[in-house]
């Protein structure tokens, strides 16, 4: 095969969809028996909810989802007020999602498992990867039965504890966000509205959060404890703990349905490639889940990964264009990670900064402008929505192709302009929806293309 992908996450299947819309012979391998069952990352911001409007998915996890609702403040079992959760971000015709969306991590699994199926992929569970034997051709992977499989590249998207990336030798180098122990947990209960997101500061330096989650009967907990308390997620710990915050009784909590402890960690992989392994979402970086940018960075990289593999594979562009993924997502996932470790300790608040939109690859190898004054879009940006002729352009986008504006040129997907909102020039979108080259003439634009793959013919 092409491609094994390890872990069957956001991150695995959104790259296994990626791959076969574009008819890249991949297998997703998974573990455990199923889908991971919690709501872990809930928060989808609009960067996010933008690539899987071009990967199909967009309007199940709309309809599945819901905007986040306002923080309430508890004291003494008496509402102390409300406040916003998000500064907030005006939405324009370049933006059609604007607002983080709230929606558990093992729905959008599913909906992303859904879509990769209608596509003809495949997720084998129940398949440990225990051995990796990397070479010039490609890869052999052992299984804990005894099995290999043969690929001509891995992915590893098997989450913080990567056995693709503890068998590599990869370090994952990073501090402490929070000494506290944390509880996350899915419940039902009664005694609360679901209109809000319920905060129950304690005296002794721990808290509770109780957040409805669209779409669903359940609350996510977001627990803190005091520093030296060891977490208790077994039910009737989740029940105690409930009852310690907040005005609830333990029995209030009906059903507990899933809960694990953690201590918040920033932590960044030394490298994301080795030979024909890749490292993505979690074995390559683990994120503090405040501020929603875990899930959202990891999805990133997958769709950063997806077209450049099809490129090589299908012999369009060198194999050293794989080398940009490392180049573009690593700095990335670093600038990620000191965000949302800011947004843990309340020196970022949520707003543009978290949503993604201003992430790019302005410094990437990628990125070549020839305006040397320009202003607006420039290589590297992300490419916002808008029309040309009628026509809505991420509708254009969508699909695994290359879109130029301004010019046309012969392979390429192409419209007669791009809208004033990007400023003067012709513009090449790349297939994750970045601007990767831009000019006030096509000079240039020919080399570019074949070294990215971006002609439809070698």
């Amino acid at each position: 095969m092409d491609v094994l992908i390890v872990g069957a996450g956001p991150t695995g299947l959104t790259l296994g969809v990626d791959l076969a819309r574009r008819g890249v012979d991949a297998l997703v391998v998974e573990r455990a028996d199923g889908l991971f069952p919690g709501s872990r990352g809930k928060g989808l911001q609009p960067r996010t909810l933008e690539v899987f409007d071009d990967l199909g998915v967009v309007d199940a996890v709309l309809a599945a989802s819901g905007t986040y609702p306002h923080r309430m403040v508890w004291k003494d079992g008496v509402r102390q007020g409300e406040q916003s959760m998000f500064e907030k971000v005006e939405a324009d015709e370049g933006t059609p999602y604007p607002e983080p969306r709230m929606i558990p991590q093992w729905r959008t699994q599913e909906l992303l498992y859904a879509r990769l199926a209608e596509l003809g992929g495949r997720v084998a569970f129940g398949r440990e990867v225990t051995a990796l034997s990397p070479d010039a051709d490609g890869v052999t992977v052992g299984f804990a039965d005894g099995t290999t499989v043969r690929a001509g590249y891995v992915v590893a998207a098997d989450g913080g504890r990567s056995t693709v990336r503890r068998a590599l030798g990869v370090g994952l180098a990073g501090e402490t966000v929070d000494p506290a122990p944390f509880v996350v947990a899915d419940l039902r209960l009664t005694g609360l509205d679901r209109d809000h997101w319920h905060a129950f500061p304690g005296e002794d330096g721990g808290a509770v959060g109780l957040c409805p989650l669209a779409g669903t009967e359940d609350f996510q907990l977001q627990a803190r404890l005091p520093e030296g308390e060891e977490p208790d997620v077994s039910p009737d710990g989740i029940r105690k703990l409930v009852a310690r915050y907040t005005h609830l009784r333990a029995a209030d909590v009906t059903e507990v349905r899933w809960a694990s402890g953690f201590r918040p960690r920033a932590a960044l992989a030394d490298r994301f490639r080795t030979g024909r392994v890749f490292l993505a979402g979690d074995a390559a970086h683990v994120h503090s889940p405040a501020g929603a940018q875990g899930l959202n960075t990891s999805v990133q990289d997958a769709y950063n990964l997806g077209w450049k593999l099809d490129a090589v594979l299908r012999g369009r562009a060198p194999e050293t264009l794989l080398d940009t993924y490392e180049e573009e997502r690593r700095a990335n996932a670093a600038a990620m990670l000191e965000l949302s470790t800011g947004v843990h300790r309340g020196e970022v608040k949520r707003g543009r900064a978290t949503v993604q939109l201003d992430v790019g690859y302005r410094d990437s190898s990628l990125s070549v402008d020839t305006r040397p004054h320009a202003e607006g879009l420039r290589a590297g940006d992300r490419a916002p929505d808008g029309r040309v002729a009628g026509a809505r352009l991420f509708d254009t986008f969508q699909g695994p192709h290359w879109t130029l504006l301004g010019a046309s040129v012969p392979g390429v997907v192409s419209l007669p302009a791009a809208p004033d909102s990007y400023g003067e020039g012709i513009f090449l979108i790349r297939p994750d929806g970045y601007v990767g080259w831009a000019g006030r003439t096509t000079e240039g634009l020919e080399a570019y293309a074949k070294r990215t793959g971006a002609l439809e013919t070698p």
